[in-house]
C-alpha cells in the first residue's frame, strides 16, 4: 500500500477508515428508519463533512436531496473564535423541511447552536443533527447530536475531511495531528 506524504504528520490513527465505513452504515439505517416515507434535505457544514456526507447519503438510501452551508468559526487556528459567520448560504427554501444537519465534529457546539437557530428562524420543520466526531470536553453551548460517529478525546484530528489549515482532508481514516505540526 502507498503511504502518504501527510502521515508523517499523524502522532496516532484514532478512528480507522474500516471503523468509519461500518459506523457510517448503522446511522444511514437509523436514519432510513426515522425518515422512511419522507424526503428530507441533508445540509452538509462545508468543508469539514463533505466526505462524511456523501457516504452517508448512500447509505440512508433515501428519497433527498442535498444542500450546502458554510461558515467559519476557526479562520486557520485550533480553537473557534467562538464567532459564527455565513460564508456560503443556503441556495433554497427549506419551509416545511426536515434538515439533517451533517457536521464533522461537534466541538465547543457553537457552530451548531448558530445553526440550529439559523435554521429554525427559516421555518424548518425539524432539525436533526448528525456528526461524524463529537468531542464533549470542549463544549460551551448546550447542543447534543442526535446520532453521532464516534467521541473522541481532546486532541486535534483530521482525516476524513476534517482539516488544519485546509490541508489533511484527503486522509481515509481520523488521526491526531502532531502538535509540532500546528504549534508556534
Amino acid at each position: 500500500m502507498m503511504k502518504s506524504e501527510m502521515e508523517k504528520d499523524i502522532l496516532k490513527v484514532l478512528v480507522t477508515e474500516e471503523e468509519i465505513k461500518a459506523r457510517t452504515a448503522e446511522l444511514g439505517q437509523a436514519l432510513y428508519e426515522q425518515f422512511e416515507g419522507r424526503q428530507p434535505l441533508f445540509l452538509s457544514v462545508l468543508k469539514g463533512s463533505f466526505v462524511f456526507l456523501a457516504d452517508l447519503v448512500r447509505a440512508t438510501q433515501l428519497k433527498s436531496d442535498v444542500e450546502f452551508i458554510a461558515v467559519s468559526s476557526y479562520e486557520n487556528a485550533t480553537v473557534s473564535s467562538g464567532r459564527v459567520r455565513i460564508t456560503h448560504d443556503l441556495q433554497q427554501d427549506i419551509t416545511g423541511r426536515d434538515i439533517i444537519i451533517v457536521e464533522d465534529i461537534l466541538d465547543s457546539g457553537n457552530t451548531l447552536a448558530f445553526l440550529k437557530n439559523y435554521l429554525l428562524a427559516k421555518n424548518a420543520a425539524s432539525i436533526t443533527i448528525v456528526t461524524l466526531l463529537d468531542k464533549p470536553s470542549r463544549r460551551t453551548k448546550a447542543v447534543t447530536a442526535d446520532y453521532s460517529g464516534f467521541v473522541v478525546p481532546d486532541e486535534f484530528v483530521v482525516g476524513y475531511g476534517l482539516d488544519y489549515c485546509q490541508k489533511y482532508r484527503n486522509i481515509p481514516y481520523i488521526g491526531v495531528l502532531k502538535p509540532e505540526v500546528y504549534a508556534g
